[in-house]
């Protein structure tokens, strides 16, 4: 294994909000970014919420997103391993991206070594103490029967009530503030706590909060919060001497 390759993860791209041109711009500069980082990755994760709304039906996926979707498969047909985590906003994914395009789908956390490393990613939603009105939601959302039934709706209409329930779900994250308090982070005391039971891990990844965040648990274990590509587009490299936050201009 070449000792120089690393491993790249980002999240919580949204693609479709604000609108189709502000959407089309950060999606363009994704794959700017994709096309830097093809160099040298090993892996690529995109940790959740890559879309602000993502459903299959058994036919039809939602339109746009043709310059991303090709520049995933050409990655891929490349040899980059590329991976999805479904974040809270995409949570439909079936067989497309792995069938059409070649990008292995997760729907829950992974647990994953690199070069002796271990590593906790997840996209972070409904994670830790607390929320607990948000878990009954997502067990209600997930459930196979309510996915089956919402596949009956027609497309345009399925999909409207779906960005309406996205922006509540956007702006409801966003009240949380930009302001990173470790006794109020449901999710940096669950790493906290998996860390207390299992002191083997080196790296907890999550993406969700939209604010980049590195701390330290201990000499050898970091957690991270991704941040976004609606403000930040900021990502972490892991390479197998070091783990840095950065930043695509």
């Amino acid at each position: 294994m070449n000792e120089a390759r690393a491993l790249y993860f980002a999240s919580d791209l949204h693609l479709g909000v604000p609108d189709y041109q502000t959407s089309l711009q950060r999606e363009k500069r994704f794959i700017q970014w994709l096309e830097t980082i093809a160099q040298d990755a090993e892996g690529i994760y995109i940790v959740g919420d890559l879309f602000d709304f993502w459903f299959e039906y058994k036919r039809v996926v939602p339109k746009g997103y043709a310059r991303l979707l090709g520049k995933l498969a050409e990655l891929s047909d490349r040899g980059v391993s590329i991976t999805v985590l479904a974040g809270n906003h995409d949570l439909g994914y079936k067989d497309y991206f792995p069938s059409c395009l070649g990008v292995r789908v997760f729907h829950e956390p992974q647990t994953m070594f690199f070069h002796g490393k271990k590593i906790f990613i997840a996209h972070g939603d409904g994670l830790g103490p607390g929320d607990y009105a948000y878990k009954i939601f997502k067990k209600v959302i997930r459930h196979s029967i309510n996915k089956w039934l919402f596949e009956w709706l027609h497309p345009n209409l399925g999909i409207s009530i779906a960005y309406k329930f996205s922006n509540t779900s956007r702006k409801l994250n966003q009240e949380k503030g930009a302001t990173f308090l470790e006794e109020k982070e449901f999710i940096y005391q669950f790493a906290r706590e998996l860390f207390e039971q299992d002191n083997s891990y080196n790296y907890f990844i999550f993406g969700h909060r939209h604010i980049p965040i590195h701390r330290k648990l201990a000499a050898n274990a970091s957690f991270f919060l991704l941040g976004d590509w609606l403000k930040h587009n900021s990502y972490l490299k892991l390479t197998p001497t070091d783990a840095t936050l950065e930043y695509f201009n």
